[in-house]
Protein backbone atom coordinates (compact mmCIF):
# COMPACT_ATOMS: atom_id res chain seq x y z
CA UNK A 1 0.00 0.00 0.00
CA UNK A 2 2.12 3.05 -1.33
CA UNK A 3 -0.28 5.69 -0.09
CA UNK A 4 -0.21 6.51 3.90
CA UNK A 5 -3.37 5.42 5.35
CA UNK A 6 -6.45 6.76 5.90
CA UNK A 7 -7.70 5.85 9.72
CA UNK A 8 -11.17 6.74 10.83
CA UNK A 9 -11.51 7.26 14.99
CA UNK A 10 -15.20 7.92 15.85
CA UNK A 11 -15.96 8.41 18.97
CA UNK A 12 -18.53 10.56 20.85
CA UNK A 13 -16.13 11.74 23.71
CA UNK A 14 -14.59 14.26 22.03
CA UNK A 15 -11.46 14.28 23.78
CA UNK A 16 -10.90 11.32 23.81
CA UNK A 17 -11.24 11.11 19.61
CA UNK A 18 -9.06 14.54 19.60
CA UNK A 19 -6.21 12.27 21.50
CA UNK A 20 -6.29 9.89 18.99
CA UNK A 21 -6.32 11.85 16.15
CA UNK A 22 -3.42 13.64 17.33
CA UNK A 23 -1.37 10.70 18.14
CA UNK A 24 -2.13 9.08 14.80
CA UNK A 25 -0.95 11.92 13.45
CA UNK A 26 1.92 12.47 14.59
CA UNK A 27 2.81 9.25 13.91
CA UNK A 28 2.34 9.88 9.81
CA UNK A 29 -1.24 8.73 8.99
CA UNK A 30 -4.04 10.46 7.84
CA UNK A 31 -6.91 10.67 10.51
CA UNK A 32 -10.32 12.19 10.54
CA UNK A 33 -13.28 11.76 13.82
CA UNK A 34 -16.43 10.99 13.54
CA UNK A 35 -18.51 11.92 17.04
CA UNK A 36 -21.63 9.62 15.62
CA UNK A 37 -22.35 6.46 13.78
CA UNK A 38 -23.78 8.39 11.12
CA UNK A 39 -21.51 10.69 10.90
CA UNK A 40 -18.76 8.06 10.26
CA UNK A 41 -21.39 7.04 7.67
CA UNK A 42 -21.19 10.10 5.94
CA UNK A 43 -17.56 10.12 6.16
CA UNK A 44 -16.91 6.96 4.52
CA UNK A 45 -19.39 7.17 1.93
CA UNK A 46 -18.03 10.94 1.26
CA UNK A 47 -13.89 9.21 0.93
CA UNK A 48 -11.55 6.10 0.98
CA UNK A 49 -10.51 4.55 4.77
CA UNK A 50 -8.56 1.79 5.17
CA UNK A 51 -9.58 1.41 8.82
CA UNK A 52 -12.05 2.64 11.16
CA UNK A 53 -11.41 2.45 15.54
CA UNK A 54 -15.00 2.62 16.82
CA UNK A 55 -15.71 2.96 20.50
CA UNK A 56 -19.05 0.54 20.96
CA UNK A 57 -21.04 2.77 23.79
CA UNK A 58 -22.81 5.45 21.66
CA UNK A 59 -26.01 6.78 21.53
CA UNK A 60 -28.04 7.11 18.71
CA UNK A 61 -26.15 4.12 17.28
CA UNK A 62 -23.53 2.26 18.66
CA UNK A 63 -20.48 0.52 17.73
CA UNK A 64 -21.34 -2.65 16.62
CA UNK A 65 -24.18 -1.29 14.48
CA UNK A 66 -22.32 0.96 12.81
CA UNK A 67 -19.74 -1.94 12.06
CA UNK A 68 -22.88 -3.66 10.55
CA UNK A 69 -23.28 -0.61 8.56
CA UNK A 70 -19.97 -0.42 7.26
CA UNK A 71 -19.75 -3.48 6.81
CA UNK A 72 -22.69 -4.04 4.36
CA UNK A 73 -21.51 -0.90 2.61
CA UNK A 74 -17.76 -1.84 2.19
CA UNK A 75 -17.12 -5.89 3.02
CA UNK A 76 -13.40 -5.69 3.24
CA UNK A 77 -12.98 -2.66 5.33
CA UNK A 78 -11.00 -3.04 8.81
CA UNK A 79 -12.80 -1.85 11.86
CA UNK A 80 -11.71 -2.24 15.50
CA UNK A 81 -14.24 -1.68 18.25
CA UNK A 82 -13.32 0.07 21.78
CA UNK A 83 -14.96 -0.12 24.93
CA UNK A 84 -14.11 0.39 28.26
CA UNK A 85 -16.63 -2.57 29.47
CA UNK A 86 -14.84 -6.08 28.23
CA UNK A 87 -18.21 -8.06 29.52
CA UNK A 88 -20.42 -6.30 27.52
CA UNK A 89 -22.65 -8.32 25.03
CA UNK A 90 -21.92 -6.43 22.46
CA UNK A 91 -18.38 -7.24 22.71
CA UNK A 92 -19.06 -10.91 21.90
CA UNK A 93 -21.34 -9.82 19.11
CA UNK A 94 -19.00 -7.96 17.29
CA UNK A 95 -16.20 -10.33 17.06
CA UNK A 96 -18.50 -12.63 16.18
CA UNK A 97 -19.87 -10.70 13.32
CA UNK A 98 -16.36 -10.11 12.04
CA UNK A 99 -14.84 -7.12 13.67
CA UNK A 100 -11.06 -7.08 13.46
CA UNK A 101 -10.66 -7.20 17.22
CA UNK A 102 -12.05 -5.48 20.24
CA UNK A 103 -9.88 -3.08 22.47
CA UNK A 104 -10.47 -2.86 26.22
CA UNK A 105 -9.54 1.37 27.61
CA UNK A 106 -7.49 2.80 28.16
CA UNK A 107 -6.04 1.57 24.75
CA UNK A 108 -2.42 -0.05 23.76
CA UNK A 109 -1.29 2.57 21.54
CA UNK A 110 1.67 0.54 20.75
CA UNK A 111 -0.40 -2.72 19.41
CA UNK A 112 -2.30 -0.35 17.29
CA UNK A 113 1.03 1.69 15.76
CA UNK A 114 1.28 -2.39 15.10
CA UNK A 115 -1.86 -3.56 13.92
CA UNK A 116 -1.29 -0.47 11.52
CA UNK A 117 1.94 -1.18 10.25
CA UNK A 118 0.58 -4.50 9.27
CA UNK A 119 -2.03 -2.79 7.84
CA UNK A 120 0.03 -1.30 5.31
CA UNK A 121 1.60 -4.66 4.06
CA UNK A 122 1.40 -6.04 0.34
CA UNK A 123 -1.26 -8.46 0.22
CA UNK A 124 0.37 -11.68 -1.03
CA UNK A 125 -0.33 -15.08 -1.92
CA UNK A 126 2.16 -17.63 -3.29
CA UNK A 127 -0.14 -20.59 -5.27
CA UNK A 128 1.64 -24.15 -5.02
CA UNK A 129 0.28 -26.23 -7.77
CA UNK A 130 1.81 -28.28 -10.59
CA UNK A 131 -0.61 -27.09 -13.17
CA UNK A 132 0.70 -24.54 -14.79
CA UNK A 133 -2.39 -23.50 -16.51
CA UNK A 134 -4.39 -23.34 -13.40
CA UNK A 135 -1.66 -21.49 -11.42
CA UNK A 136 -0.95 -18.61 -14.01
CA UNK A 137 -5.01 -17.93 -14.63
CA UNK A 138 -5.54 -17.84 -11.29
CA UNK A 139 -2.89 -15.75 -10.51
CA UNK A 140 -4.12 -13.29 -13.02
CA UNK A 141 -7.14 -13.04 -11.43
CA UNK A 142 -6.31 -12.42 -8.03
CA UNK A 143 -3.44 -9.35 -9.46
CA UNK A 144 -6.50 -7.95 -10.97
CA UNK A 145 -7.89 -8.03 -7.37
CA UNK A 146 -4.30 -6.18 -6.37
CA UNK A 147 -2.47 -8.81 -4.82
CA UNK A 148 0.52 -9.37 -5.47
CA UNK A 149 1.11 -13.28 -6.53
CA UNK A 150 3.99 -15.76 -6.33
CA UNK A 151 3.38 -18.81 -8.36
CA UNK A 152 5.26 -22.16 -7.53
CA UNK A 153 4.76 -25.32 -10.05
CA UNK A 154 8.03 -27.01 -8.35
CA UNK A 155 7.20 -27.79 -4.81
CA UNK A 156 10.41 -29.13 -3.61
CA UNK A 157 11.70 -25.75 -1.62
CA UNK A 158 8.90 -23.87 -1.82
CA UNK A 159 9.44 -23.33 1.82
CA UNK A 160 12.44 -21.59 1.27
CA UNK A 161 10.43 -18.95 -0.67
CA UNK A 162 8.30 -17.99 2.01
CA UNK A 163 8.04 -15.59 4.58
CA UNK A 164 6.39 -15.56 8.28
CA UNK A 165 4.53 -12.93 8.36
CA UNK A 166 1.92 -11.36 5.34
CA UNK A 167 1.63 -14.50 3.24
CA UNK A 168 -1.17 -16.95 2.29
CA UNK A 169 -0.30 -19.91 0.77
CA UNK A 170 -2.94 -21.99 -1.92
CA UNK A 171 -1.69 -25.17 -1.28
CA UNK A 172 -2.92 -28.00 -3.90
CA UNK A 173 -2.77 -31.36 -2.31
CA UNK A 174 -1.63 -33.91 -5.57
CA UNK A 175 1.65 -32.71 -7.04
CA UNK A 176 3.84 -34.41 -8.79
CA UNK A 177 6.09 -36.84 -6.72
CA UNK A 178 5.26 -35.19 -3.19
CA UNK A 179 1.87 -34.59 -1.57
CA UNK A 180 0.55 -31.84 -0.40
CA UNK A 181 0.31 -32.98 3.07
CA UNK A 182 3.79 -33.48 3.12
CA UNK A 183 4.61 -29.78 1.97
CA UNK A 184 2.21 -28.71 4.48
CA UNK A 185 4.25 -30.36 7.48
CA UNK A 186 7.66 -28.94 5.98
CA UNK A 187 5.61 -25.09 5.73
CA UNK A 188 4.41 -26.35 9.44
CA UNK A 189 8.14 -27.31 10.71
CA UNK A 190 9.52 -23.66 10.29
CA UNK A 191 6.02 -21.75 10.34
CA UNK A 192 3.89 -23.08 12.10
CA UNK A 193 1.44 -19.99 11.85
CA UNK A 194 1.60 -19.30 8.25
CA UNK A 195 -2.03 -19.73 6.77
CA UNK A 196 -2.48 -22.29 4.65
CA UNK A 197 -5.57 -23.28 2.11
CA UNK A 198 -5.37 -26.28 0.47
CA UNK A 199 -6.91 -26.86 -2.62
CA UNK A 200 -8.04 -29.78 -4.78
CA UNK A 201 -9.80 -31.50 -7.08
CA UNK A 202 -10.22 -34.86 -5.75
CA UNK A 203 -12.55 -34.74 -2.98
CA UNK A 204 -12.79 -38.37 -2.03
CA UNK A 205 -9.33 -39.23 -3.07
CA UNK A 206 -7.71 -37.16 -1.04
CA UNK A 207 -10.07 -36.92 2.16
CA UNK A 208 -8.08 -38.59 4.39
CA UNK A 209 -5.47 -36.88 3.92
CA UNK A 210 -7.47 -33.23 3.84
CA UNK A 211 -8.28 -34.58 7.14
CA UNK A 212 -5.14 -35.24 8.48
CA UNK A 213 -3.50 -31.55 6.74
CA UNK A 214 -6.67 -29.90 8.77
CA UNK A 215 -5.64 -31.78 11.93
CA UNK A 216 -2.21 -29.63 11.55
CA UNK A 217 -3.28 -26.36 10.81
CA UNK A 218 -4.38 -25.84 7.91
CA UNK A 219 -7.36 -23.03 7.36
CA UNK A 220 -9.75 -24.79 5.50
CA UNK A 221 -9.91 -26.98 1.71
CA UNK A 222 -11.11 -25.43 -1.22
CA UNK A 223 -12.54 -28.16 -4.36
CA UNK A 224 -11.92 -27.19 -7.72
CA UNK A 225 -13.85 -26.02 -9.52
CA UNK A 226 -14.45 -22.94 -6.85
CA UNK A 227 -15.84 -19.92 -7.32
CA UNK A 228 -13.29 -16.86 -7.36
CA UNK A 229 -15.61 -15.03 -4.39
CA UNK A 230 -15.49 -17.44 -1.97
CA UNK A 231 -11.67 -17.43 -2.52
CA UNK A 232 -11.65 -14.14 -1.78
CA UNK A 233 -14.34 -14.26 1.38
CA UNK A 234 -11.67 -17.37 3.36
CA UNK A 235 -8.55 -15.13 1.86
CA UNK A 236 -10.44 -12.00 3.73
CA UNK A 237 -10.97 -14.35 6.85
CA UNK A 238 -7.52 -14.88 7.13
CA UNK A 239 -6.49 -11.37 6.46
CA UNK A 240 -9.45 -9.93 9.21
CA UNK A 241 -7.75 -12.75 11.91
CA UNK A 242 -4.30 -12.33 11.08
CA UNK A 243 -4.92 -8.69 12.11
CA UNK A 244 -6.33 -9.25 14.73
CA UNK A 245 -3.94 -11.50 16.50
CA UNK A 246 -1.42 -8.49 16.23
CA UNK A 247 -4.09 -6.94 18.45
CA UNK A 248 -3.97 -9.91 20.75
CA UNK A 249 -7.62 -11.74 19.50
CA UNK A 250 -7.52 -15.14 19.55
CA UNK A 251 -7.71 -16.25 15.83
CA UNK A 252 -11.01 -18.33 15.18
CA UNK A 253 -10.31 -21.11 13.01
CA UNK A 254 -13.02 -22.14 10.74
CA UNK A 255 -15.02 -25.38 11.88
CA UNK A 256 -15.24 -28.08 9.19
CA UNK A 257 -12.52 -27.17 7.47
CA UNK A 258 -15.28 -25.93 4.67
CA UNK A 259 -15.83 -22.74 3.18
Amino acid sequence: MSERLRILVVDDDRRMAKTLVNIFQVKGYEVEAAHSGPEALEKVAGGRFDCVLTDIKMPEMNGVELYRALKARQPDLPVVLMTAYSTDRLVNEGLEEGAVAVLTKPLDINALLSFFSSLGRERSIIIVDDDPKFARTLGDILRARSFAVTQVTDPYGVVERLEADGQTVLLDMKLNDISGLEVLRQIRARYPRLPVVLVTGYREEMGPAIEAALKIGAYTCLYKPFQIEGLLQVVAEIRRQELGRTLGQRVRKRKGGKP
